[in-house]
């Protein structure tokens, strides 16, 4: 019963991961799936859903299709679609039922392809991951088949922003703000992944001459882009004026020297009272803002997936609820989204920081930018 939920939410999935990704980027997305879940995804975990036109797809999986293995339908399906609406990709989801049944997604990408003409790939996601997850192998996936191979000589000073989606900082200015900020600083600011760029600036990337990864959902596609182009990275986001001015001089010197970094400060190794809970380079990106402002050390309890090297001690990767609530026992001051206030001690100081991939859209209206504070 340890993995039992009583008063957590879950994260967004993977598939939506994938979905918020590819959502600006002009192509034609499908989760291989029964009907239904187009709803839970365009409701509340796509919030430009209602604004920007995007081409999302359920392919109505039924029944007798999943266990007489007839694909022939899915893929005559895209193949018709892809034709009527001629995206610029086709990316293929997958969802649990499918990889239960072992689907050859990639198969089936190959064969619309052939028949189209239109690049197309499968996310290898099954509904059993986080978006961090999903998101990362779709913009990985994009890139690997999208930006192009010689895109042009390398623009001194310049940057990509890799896993800017709005289910990290929803749609209140913050990845318009980070722009700003880098732009200002004299950075110039190529293609962000994956909001407020367009195809065309995303498949140029391989001209930054580094790239800065913002959230998890980044680092693969900034593996992906390291071996691809030499291009080297710097991890994290730039929250408060001080953390902001430690990632440009972090930018400097993986632009000089060649080599990736984390722009994170290192705390002594003492466990602190102050716990943030929340997604790992947003959350050690806050730690280091909030250490170098006002010296005051937090340790981070991560539910979802982490990279290695993000993460230092005293932090956690923690999912279950009774795990999450033994840490947080000692906690003074917690800073999480408000569901996390539901298993916190009543004596400690709660600041809500409300999270998209988290609540959904419970708490949009009061999610701020911190960006915009720099």
């Amino acid at each position: 019963m340890k993995q039992t939920q009583a008063f957590l939410s879950t994260y967004t999935a993977d598939v939506s991961g994938v979905c918020s990704a590819l959502f600006e980027l002009g192509g034609m997305t499908v989760m291989h799936d029964p009907s239904g879940c187009n709803s839970t995804y365009n409701t509340h975990d796509e919030p430009r859903w209602y604004d920007t036109d995007s081409l999302v797809f359920i392919s109505g999986l039924s029944e007798i299709e999943a266990v007489m293995g007839d694909d022939r339908k899915l893929i005559d399906d895209i193949i018709d679609a892809a034709n009527q609406l001629c995206p610029e990709f086709v990316a293929i989801a997958g969802t649990p039922i499918p990889m239960m049944v072992g689907t050859d997604m990639p198969a089936i990408a190959a064969e619309v392809e052939a028949a189209t003409g239109i690049p197309s790939f499968a996310v290898p996601t099954n509904g059993m991951h986080s978006y961090v997850s999903g998101a990362g192998m779709a913009l990985a996936a994009y890139a690997d088949r999208m930006v192009y191979e010689n895109p042009g000589e390398i623009i001194p000073g310049s940057i990509n922003i890799i896993g800017a989606t709005p289910l990290d900082f929803s749609v209140n200015g913050s990845v318009e703000a980070m722009k700003k900020f880098f732009e200002k600083s004299g950075r110039k600011v190529i293609s962000t992944w994956a909001m407020g760029s367009t195809p065309e600036e995303l498949k140029i990337s391989g001209r930054a001459a580094v790239n800065l990864v913002v959230s998890g959902t980044g680092m693969e596609t900034a593996e992906l882009l390291k071996k691809k182009f030499g291009t080297p990275y710097v991890a994290g986001t730039p929250f408060g004026e001080k953390f902001g001015s430690r990632i440009l001089s972090c930018l400097d010197a993986a632009e000089k020297t060649g080599e990736c970094l984390n722009a994170f400060v290192k705390a002594d190794g003492s466990v602190p009272d102050t716990v943030i809970i929340g997604e790992s380079i947003l959350s050690r990106s806050l730690a280091s803002a909030i250490y170098l402002e006002y010296g005051k050390a937090s340790r981070i309890i991560c539910p979802i997936e982490a990279d290695g090297g993000i993460l230092a001690s005293p932090d956690m990767v923690l999912s279950d609820e009774e795990d999450i609530r033994e840490s947080l026992k000692n906690a003074k001051i917690i800073i999480a989204d408000p569901l996390y206030k539901r298993v916190s001690p009543v004596e400690a100081v709660f600041c809500e920081l409300p999270h998209e991939a988290y609540s959904g859209r419970c708490f949009r209206r009061s999610m701020p930018n911190l960006i915009e504070k720099i």
